[in-house]
């Protein structure tokens, strides 16, 4: 039986969203266990800095631990990150938890862009996210397909995903977990980006910073998530969608916007660091441990 082991490692979380992702996921067949600071709360952050710094390498180096399931985002990793060492097990987050998934990117480790215990407690067991994540962590393919959006450049590409939300790995940029320093050490990935509560003119800002940073240069793909709560600004003369295909409207791999992934109760879980299938042409298609024909 695999043992599932949930921290706690950014924000303060309800302790009751734990109980009930702890219900589902031993209905599901895992053991679960938590960190010793798994329900503490300093202010915003679960916990202090060490506390949730030891609950997270106390999860890596117990061999029991097969997954690690983030209790919730927030913030707090951008303070501990450079003192987590490699990431040797599987990490279920999004959100705050994009700090990890680039860690493991540079630990050759995959990890699941995915819901955390809020919506792992509370979805109707047979909604897309929960029935994906569950066949996820059986070692199943998942595919996902949603309207072709008016701004999609089409075409097909192959290979590995990286990338979450869009102000985390701006927040990252010049540090050793850095997306372009992941972008130029693994073969064209395919870039995810997603985000809550940002400005329009901050992403377009983070965007710009991507590409002089050489990173958009250097993929074969992009997949546009939900941007939550950013509301369009008319000095901008654009939408936000419209913002980010500005930025890319030079390179000519496949873009799919409107992707059913990030801040919003429909949020699909997907493997990064694993190679994914895109195609934007009949239709938006997202294929991950499979091939399309």
């Amino acid at each position: 039986m695999k043992q599932i082991r949930i921290i706690s490692p950014s924000g303060v979380i309800d302790p009751v969203y734990i109980d009930g992702a702890s219900a589902r996921l031993r209905a599901w067949g895992f053991a679960v266990s938590e960190g010793k600071h798994a329900r503490s709360s300093w202010g915003r952050f679960a916990g202090t800095d060490e506390e949730r710094l030891s609950d997270l390498i106390e999860a890596l180096n117990d061999p029991t631990v097969d997954i690690i399931l983030c209790a919730r985002g927030g913030y707090g990793l951008q303070r501990i990150i450079d003192r987590v060492p490699a990431i040797t097990k599987p990490i279920i987050g999004f959100s705050d938890i994009t700090a990890l998934h680039q860690l493991s990117a540079f630990s050759d480790q995959s990890s699941v862009h995915g819901i955390m215990c809020k919506h792992i407690a509370t979805l109707p067991e047979d909604s897309e996210p929960l029935v994906a994540l569950r066949q996820l962590l059986a070692g199943e393919a998942v595919e996902y397909r949603w309207a072709t959006h008016p701004l999609n450049n089409p075409g097909h590409a192959c290979a590995p995903i990286v990338g979450g939300n869009l102000s985390v790995l701006y927040g990252l940029q010049g540090t050793p977990f850095s997306l372009q320093q992941s972008v130029f050490s693994i073969q064209k990935p395919i870039l995810l980006i997603e985000d809550i509560g940002e400005r329009h003119y901050h992403i377009d800002r983070m965007m710009r910073n991507l590409r002089m940073s050489g990173v958009l240069a250097h993929l074969s793909g992009l997949v546009v998530g939900q941007f939550s709560d950013c509301e369009d600004d008319p000095l901008m003369q654009q939408s936000v969608y419209e913002t980010i295909k500005e930025v890319v409207a030079d390179y000519d791999y496949p873009v799919l916007f409107n992707a059913p992934i990030g801040h919003v109760a429909h949020n699909v879980p997907l493997w990064l660091n694993r190679h994914a299938t895109i195609d934007s042409n009949s239709e938006s298609i997202l294929l991950q441990d499979g091939l399309l024909v």
